[in-house]
């Protein structure tokens, strides 16, 4: 047989209200509403960093695309072209030589046409024994 008892029934616990106090004296609310601020400020950021956007259209994709591809081939080609200094010739630069302004004498006058007729006849062997 049971043995009937004189002590109460266990008390219940509170129902969970927004009104509870759950932590550090913040009721259930304040900590849900702080939380939620927590996660949208992350999610903000990440958005802000990081180009997260969802294209909205079948059109937008497509474009998206293209532009990505136009990129890569761009990046492709300009890994293929030479560093500035290797190129034999600048376009826009003056040369070094153009510069400079020699007053011209009388033996350097006879010095480049001597050079110049030099020159022509060495050309003309090299093309006849080829």
């Amino acid at each position: 047989l049971s043995q009937a008892t004189t002590e109460p029934p266990k008390k219940k616990p509170d129902p969970v209200t927004s009104e509870t106090v759950v932590i550090w004296g913040l009721r259930l609310w304040q900590v849900v509403g702080i939380f939620a601020i927590f996660v949208l400020a992350v999610i903000i950021t990440l958005c802000c960093i990081f180009k997260c956007r969802i294209p909205r259209t079948k059109k937008e994709i497509e474009a998206r695309y293209a532009q990505r591809q136009a990129a890569k081939n761009y990046a492709d080609k300009l890994d293929t072209v030479p560093p500035l200094n290797e190129l034999t010739e600048i376009p826009g630069a003056q040369v070094a030589e153009e510069k400079k302004e020699e007053v011209p004498t009388v033996s350097g006058k006879v010095d480049k046409a001597q050079g110049k007729k030099d020159g022509s006849k060495t050309s003309k062997k090299k093309d006849g024994e080829k």
